[in-house]
């Protein structure tokens, strides 16, 4: 089983999120499979052939994403769709979409049903007592017939109440025993009504929702599915989700400066960014609801029940402009709040430094890095490189002995950042290798004598640090110049990949914006020749993580890159971190280090649970399969919640009037440094820098 399904028992039903009603055809729909086609073929590393073995990929791409737990379809709908099956590359060739509009009519007709299912199955009481399971595997057939899917229907939704009915059981014991004269208990059939009405609610709530999508939204989803047998990272943005994708990469954004979420029908502040114009202006707060949003000299509109895209539209907007949000408070009150937008810098997306010691109180500089970030837009934005080589003269400034760059759940982002940031840590030479389709590799290198930083340097990656991380990780031991410690190796993304304007392409400048194809141009490839392309980069020294004998990985994906070797380049190794020595005796430590023995032994439960895809249905059976695994799970609970012994934290003493200007900033930087000590990975890195010197 894939790693992605082990949340299908857990997570909400993943079909219902691509809607099912029909509108009219976009002006531009007529010619955006072929434009993308086209592009694809031109610009694609490895271009796929159009044929009837890629519809039959396709085909089944996106059969899996409308209907992945296989609670939508039944087999007669199947069987109506599989003409089809050879039929995509037809259709992508002449622009016609006729498998799409065939599979939206029986999405509709089938989300149709199943609302009427849940409605019926949650309005009538359920037997707790009756022996039965429910099973959540990948490899469950589709049903026969509308019964054997009501069926099924009715075992996942008693499921999800049976889940709601034993937590509030167990909360009401907890409250008994405490001793808590004002809690008032409830009987089991009060439980049991207000379990059902809890999942009655949340099914409401995404139906409610997946009405508000367009054909558009479904749209992209097809057409994803086609990018996708190129490989994994080719894919398709309608125009909104690459203004996301742009404020993602940069860090900044226009707008009032705060996070929102659809909750009930509603617009939710979830977070007032400091700096922000929010946060000066000072009035909007956390947790207030948006009812109502006017532009400067208009009226307001009403955005009850509206999609969170499209709230976020209007809401932002230009630096300079005044926008005037009608919000209801905590306490019922409402008010009108008028915040001239202006950029807006998200803090958590950017690079930055803590100081670190143990008992011996020598100091070293921990670096995080979320993202390889570069403001496209701006040349004088933020940039990834830079920002780590001003954390690097501040450490500097306090004579830190080494220093830690984390890129743990480092994604990647731009190429050029990674290869001007392992600059900062060698004199010159090649960093990375670089090949598009049909040329010979391009060696990309830091041109710049001197080395900002030419102490002791240590690299921690783990299974989800990908593609400019694995160049870094790759390049620094390469050169002998870092030690690499995390998981058995990083994600394995050696693809590079580029957005293109479709509109950009066609001669018709009448044609609405099509949007963007974010497409593999290039697969990257180390100094010494080897691709990081699904082998990704191995530790140096493996740390046991939770995910250790889960498989992730590019190599999870369906129709990924392959892995190869080019010819390697002439780099002169520096190795002035690589010891044997010193890993050894870091292996000794994790060997001898109760934590990391109990990580390990946590993982090993994980795949075991994993395996695990059958439930039962009896409240008795699950109560003692709960207990079981609690008793199981027990030793476990304290892990990573204590500080550890002699780890001490403190800021670069330069940042502190930033971080003290504001409460929020000071929260957040007060909750960063407390996960910080109680973290065995970056305090076994410390070891390592003390090790090297």
């Amino acid at each position: 089983m894939k790693l992605k399904n082990v949340f299908f028992v857990f997570g909400p039903i993943v079909f219902i999120v691509f809607g099912f009603f029909l509108k009219g055809q976009n002006l531009g729909e007529d010619i955006l499979l072929r434009a993308i086609n086209m592009n694809l073929q031109n610009a694609h590393y490895d271009p796929v052939e159009i044929d009837d073995n890629f519809s039959k990929k396709a085909y089944q791409l996106y059969i899996d994403n409308i209907d992945a737990n296989k609670r939508l379809l039944i087999q007669s709908d199947l069987d109506e769709l599989e003409p089809y099956k050879t039929t995509i590359d037809d259709e992508i060739i002449n622009g016609t979409y006729q498998f799409f509009n065939a599979s939206l009519e029986i999405i509709e007709e089938r989300t149709a049903l199943t609302e009427r299912f849940f409605e019926e199955i949650l309005g009538q009481p359920m037997n707790f007592d009756k022996d039965e399971m429910v099973d959540f595997s990948e490899d469950i057939p589709y049903v026969k017939n509308e019964k054997e899917l009501k069926e099924r229907w009715r075992k996942y939704l008693k499921y999800s109440v049976l889940t709601r009915l034993y937590a509030d059981q167990k909360a009401q014991e907890k409250s008994l025993s405490n001793a808590d004269t004002s809690f008032i208990p409830k009987s089991m059939d009060t439980l049991q009504a207000m379990a059902q009405r809890s999942v009655l609610k949340t099914h409401r709530d995404w139906y409610k929702r997946l009405k508000r999508l367009d054909r558009q939204d479904r749209l992209a989803m097809y057409v994803n599915s086609i990018t996708s047998v190129y490989d994994p990272h080719t894919n398709y943005f309608p125009p909104e989700q690459k203004e996301d994708f742009d404020i993602q990469m940069s860090g900044r954004l226009e707008g009032i400066g705060a996070q929102l979420q659809e909750k009930d029908g509603y617009i939710k502040i979830t977070n007032v960014i400091p700096g922000g114009p929010s946060s000066l202006q000072g009035e909007l707060k956390t947790n207030d609801l948006i009812l109502k949003v006017a532009q400067e000299g208009e009226e307001a509109v009403d955005i009850i029940d509206w999609r969170i895209s499209d709230a976020v539209k209007i809401i932002r907007g230009p630096k300079g402009s005044k926008v005037t949000l009608t919000v209801r408070k905590p306490d019922g009150s409402e008010k009108n709040i008028t915040i001239t937008r202006d950029i807006v810098v998200l803090e958590e997306t950017y690079a930055k430094s803590l100081i670190i010691h143990d008992q011996d109180r020598v100091k070293s500089g921990y670096i995080y890095l979320p993202s390889f970030y570069a403001d496209f837009q701006n040349p004088r934005g933020r940039f990834s490189w830079k920002d780590v080589k001003t954390e690097i003269e501040k450490l500097k400034t306090e004579n830190v002995l080494g220093i830690i760059l984390d890129l743990r759940n480092n994604g990647g982002g731009s190429l050029d950042d990674v290869v001007k940031m392992g600059g900062l840590f060698i004199d010159q030479g090649p960093i990375v290798q670089v090949k598009e389709k049909g040329r010979p590799a391009q060696i990309l290198e830091d041109r710049y004598p001197g080395a900002e930083w030419e102490g002791a340097l240590v690299i921690m990656v783990n299974e989800f640090s990908a593609s400019a991380s694995e160049i870094m990780a790759a390049a620094m031991q390469d050169y002998e110049r870092a030690i690499i410690i995390g998981s058995k190796s990083t994600h394995g993304k050696g693809t590079v990949q580029r957005f293109l304007p479709l509109n950009r392409t066609l001669r018709d400048k009448d044609i609405p914006d099509l949007g963007s194809i974010k497409l593999t141009i290039q697969k990257f490839y180390r100094i010494n020749g080897d691709a990081t392309q699904l082998k990704g980069v191995q530790s140096d020294v493996i740390l046991p993580d939770n995910y250790m004998y889960l498989e992730t990985g590019e190599k999870e994906h369906e129709y990924p890159l392959s892995w190869d070797q080019i010819n390697g380049v002439k780099y002169d190794k520096i190795k002035t971190a690589v010891s044997d020595k010193v890993i050894k005796k870091s292996q000794l430590r994790i060997q001898n280090n109760s934590t990391f023995n109990l990580i390990e032994e946590n993982a090993k439960r994980w795949e075991e649970q994993r395996e695990n895809t059958s439930f039962p249905l009896k409240l008795s059976t699950y109560e003692a399969e709960e207990i079981k695994e609690k008793k199981e799970g027990e030793k476990f609970e304290q892990m990573g919640k204590d500080k550890i012994p002699s780890f001490e934290i403190s800021n670069v003493p330069s940042d502190l009037v930033e971080i003290n200007a504001e409460e929020s900033r000071k929260k957040r930087n007060a909750d960063w440094i407390s996960s910080v000590e109680k973290d065995p990975y970056i305090y076994e890195a410390l070891q390592i820098i003390e090790d090297l010197n």
